[in-house]
Parts: C-alpha cells; sequence; structure tokens
C-alpha cells in the first residue's frame, strides 16, 4: 500500500497544481444568447487571424545606410525626351564639372517624332502622374510605389507618310563619369573644342526656336521594373523662343535586395527653375534643357525581410485568448443586466431563487470562455 501511495504521490501533486478546474458537463446549460455570442466570437476569430497570415505573408523593408566608396566607377543615364524642334535643329551633350564634353556615341539616339501625343501616350502618360500622386502624398527617401513592368512601356508615335514630324525624341542609355555635371538639349549642332564644345546656333531660324518639352522618363543607374522616377511623365510648355529650363538633380545611390531581384541603382529628387532669357533685362543664359545632377556620398541599401514565425504564433495565441476572454466577461455582464432589467419592467423583485439563477448563468458563461480557451 505505501508503494502505491508512493507511486500516486507525484501525480496528486500535478493535479492540485491544475489552473484550469474543468465543470462537469451536467452543469452546462446552453442558451440561444450564448450561441449568438459564439458565432459572433468565431467570426471575429476567423477575420483577424486571415488579416495576421496575409500581413505574415507580407515582407517589410530594412533600410540601411553607409558612405559611398565606389568613386571610380561609370554612372549610366537613362533618358526619353521628346522637344518641340526638329532633330536637325538641336543638339544634345553631357558635360562634367571639369567642362570636359562625354562622348555618347550611338547610345544617345535623335529620333523624328510628334510633340502630339496619340490615344495610347496620354493613357500611359494619365496612369502615370495618377501613381506619381499616390507616391508624393508618401514621399520619403525609403518609400518605394511600383507599377507593373507591362505598364512601363513607353508608346512610341508612328509616324504618319502625309504628316512631316514637328518634334525631336531625345533617347537612350550612355555612361558618364561618377562626378558632378549636367545633360543638355540646345540649340544647333555641337563642335568640340579645346575648353569643351560649342553649339551652331546661328544656323538656326529663331522663329522655330521653342523647347517646350515632354520627359517619359529620367532615371539613373540600372533601370528597376516597375520603379517610378520623379520626373516621369512630366510636360512643360512655353510659347517664348527664349526660354530656360533647368532641373538640379540630387542622386542617391541605392542597393536593392527583394526577393524578385538584387540589383545597384539610384533614386534621385530634384528642384526646377524656369525663366526667360532677356540678355537687355539682365536675365542670361542658354536657351535649352539642363539637367544639372550631382551625386550624394551616402549610399541607400534596401533589404527585404521576412516576418519571423514565431510573432505569427503570438499574435494568433493574443487574438484567439483575447476574444474569448473579453467576450466571456462582456456575455456574463450583459446577462446580469438582462436579468435586472426584465425584473424591474414587470415591477416585480428578483427572488432569492431567480438570483441564484442569474448568478449560475453568469458563472456557466464564464466557464464556457474558458473552457474554450484551453481545449
Amino acid at each position: 500500500m505505501s508503494l502505491r501511495a508512493s507511486k500516486r504521490q507525484p501525480l496528486e501533486i500535478v493535479k492540485e497544481l491544475d489552473a484550469f478546474p474543468k465543470i462537469p458537463e451536467s452543469y452546462v446549460e446552453t442558451s440561444s444568447s450564448g450561441g449568438g455570442v459564439s458565432i459572433i466570437i468565431f467570426t471575429c476569430i476567423a477575420v483577424l487571424v486571415m488579416g495576421e497570415i496575409c500581413q505574415y505573408r507580407a515582407s517589410d523593408l530594412r533600410y540601411q545606410y553607409s558612405v559611398d566608396s565606389d568613386t571610380d566607377g561609370k554612372l549610366q543615364i537613362n533618358v526619353d525626351v521628346t522637344v518641340t524642334m526638329t532633330c536637325g535643329s538641336i543638339g544634345a551633350d553631357v558635360l562634367d564639372a571639369a567642362g570636359s564634353a562625354i562622348p555618347t556615341g550611338d547610345d544617345l539616339k535623335l529620333t523624328p517624332a510628334y510633340f502630339e501625343m496619340s490615344t495610347a501616350q496620354r493613357e500611359w502618360r494619365e496612369r502615370m502622374l495618377k501613381l506619381k500622386g499616390v507616391k508624393m502624398d508618401y514621399q520619403s527617401l525609403n518609400t518605394l510605389v511600383t507599377d507593373t513592368p507591362a505598364n512601363r512601356v513607353i508608346p512610341e508615335s508612328q509616324i504618319v507618310d502625309d504628316k512631316q514630324p514637328d518634334a525631336c525624341r531625345v533617347h537612350g542609355s550612355f555612361l558618364v563619369n561618377k562626378v558632378e555635371g549636367n545633360f543638355h538639349m540646345t540649340v544647333g549642332k555641337s563642335i568640340p573644342h579645346f575648353r569643351g564644345h560649342t553649339h551652331l546656333s546661328a544656323f538656326v531660324d529663331e522663329k522655330s526656336i521653342n523647347f517646350s518639352h515632354r520627359i517619359d522618363k529620367l532615371s539613373f543607374g540600372p533601370e528597376v521594373p516597375g520603379l517610378i522616377n520623379p520626373l516621369d511623365g512630366e510636360l512643360a510648355i512655353t510659347e517664348n523662343n527664349y526660354y530656360i529650363y533647368q532641373y538640379f538633380i540630387q542622386i542617391v545611390p541605392t542597393e536593392f535586395n527583394t526577393r524578385r531581384q538584387s540589383v545597384n541603382t539610384s533614386q534621385f529628387s530634384y528642384t526646377n527653375q524656369q525663366r526667360v532669357l532677356n540678355h537687355a533685362g539682365g536675365s542670361h543664359g542658354v536657351v535649352g534643357i539642363f539637367f544639372k545632377y550631382d551625386l550624394s556620398p551616402v549610399k541607400v541599401h534596401i533589404l527585404e525581410v521576412d516576418h519571423p514565425f514565431v510573432s505569427l504564433l503570438v499574435k494568433l495565441c493574443g487574438i484567439i485568448g483575447g476574444i474569448f476572454a473579453t467576450s466571456g466577461v462582456l456575455h456574463s455582464a450583459v446577462t446580469a443586466v438582462v436579468s435586472v432589467i426584465r425584473s424591474k419592467s414587470s415591477g416585480e423583485s428578483l427572488s432569492e431563487e431567480e438570483l441564484l439563477k442569474a448568478k449560475t448563468a453568469a458563472l456557466d458563461a464564464r466557464a464556457e470562455s474558458s473552457n474554450g480557451m484551453h481545449r
């Protein structure tokens, strides 16, 4: 007997430590109100659990910053700009901070086009401006708004036989040194000399000069499918022949490491200035479009990270337990309040037996919620 008692003793000790005492099923009484509360509970749990699972499957972006040590590399410039002048009347060139002309060769093309947009081009631009509007609402260095790659294809102008092209499309991708510089389009073709180059503007009719333009694309570094840049879709119109557009661009080297790709590219921000040239009035300059860029010494690293599975489990346990506990307390309180209101409306006072039944119903509701949490 003593041996059997010694074997049972540890089990008895563990049983006494039970923090979840069970109520016999014969003492539990179901009710329509309890069933309604249970339906609401399970619906809330299902909705919140699905929301947490969707959030778990979505990744977060982590941002780190470092000094850009790649000073000897090259910077890729991607451009697609349409100007309201014929290709024979303008020149497009790149100068670095030292005043040296950067040869672009066949990488930069000048193609006859129409300045008036086709239906497809207007739809593309409207979609781009709408997406840029969303981006401006949440504008920050570490915020990216992307479109699908298919929507990033820029529709081209179709040349019509009986209509002469009235514009020039300057487009292409070319490499420059990673130093301050400017990419510009101005009147006349350029010729090199010992201090850089000169544009032969004297051979162009002054009445034909107009640098109204449309920027379909301007980006720096390898292209990231779907990435929207600040100047994409911009349109500038002027009726003045002597007008200068200047865009001051700050380039930030950026490294993307996501599930889909890993690429070193660049983001940028800009400010712009435009004015009428009037040499007699003291407003000097060269008519044309100038993109003056400079590079930031800080590099941004963007890393896509997944949510840990443990955090999902903790959140799910908190949702299920919290809803059960809260709903049990609320159901007990509502049951007691309804019993009191019914008694007052009938003008009778509750007997001791009725009060006991109300308390028993409240205890049963609490026990039901407790059993649901630990089953």
